[in-house]
């Protein structure tokens, strides 16, 4: 008997296209979940007519009507509780959050990031890539935790970095394989399937091609030459 559906509360600030590759997932991930709420806390974020088109519940909740951040991750874990939410998705969530939201959703709060983490934490990380002159970048689904960025790892995806890339182009790259790893982290959460082990998540694999935590494209692109 499969386990029912995994119920997501999506936090968002700008565009929206993880949340659109969640609702969208493909046949190739079967993803066991359902977008319970999503939660922004910019009113013109275009994530919440995403929900909405979906009819999906989608909230505004504005950060200057609440006097601290512990307040504001207060009403956020409301919310959150309000829609049945059993797992916590940050899909470019802007906002550091607290204690008051980490806690009660402890290892139930997983991030996307558009790096290969550890290396280049916190805001413009494809500048820092560029910058840095590396020539792999990528992305991370990791756990949330009080420091930011620094999570145990779930998944990771590999993304070349090609001479005259801009911040836009290494984006995009990156991007489209945000929406293949995003969905396919929630999909080992809702097979209950992720262990954490102080640093390290361990996947346990009932079949030995479920067991990929590395999404490779470079082999895809030919790169492996």
């Amino acid at each position: 008997m499969s386990n029912p559906p995994l119920r997501l509360g999506v936090l968002v600030s700008g565009r929206g296209s993880n949340l659109e590759a969640i609702i969208h997932a493909g046949p190739s991930v079967q993803m066991n979940a359902t977008v319970a709420v999503v939660i922004s806390d910019r009113a013109q974020s275009q994530a919440l007519e995403h929900a909405r088109r979906s009819q999906i519940p989608a909230i505004h909740l504005n950060p200057k009507t609440h006097a601290s951040r512990e307040d504001y991750d207060t009403e956020v874990v409301r919310l959150l509780r309000e829609h049945r939410a059993d797992l916590v998705v940050l899909a470019g969530y802007m906002r550091l959050i607290t204690s008051r939201l980490i806690e009660p959703y402890r290892n139930r709060i997983i991030n996307i990031h558009p790096s290969l983490l550890p290396s280049f934490p916190g805001l413009h990380a494809h500048r820092q890539a560029l910058e840095w002159g590396v020539r792999i970048s990528g992305c991370t689904v990791h756990f949330v935790n009080e420091a930011m960025d620094q999570g145990p790892i779930i998944i990771q995806a590999a993304v070349p970095v090609l001479d005259g890339d801009t911040e836009e182009m290494l984006e995009a790259r990156v991007l489209e394989q945000e929406h293949r790893i995003l969905p396919q982290a929630i999909q080992f959460l809702a097979e209950d399937r992720l262990e954490i082990s102080g640093r390290r998540v361990v996947l346990r694999s009932p079949k030995p091609t479920a067991g990929m935590k590395v999404v490779s494209p470079m082999i895809e692109l030919g790169f492996n030459q």
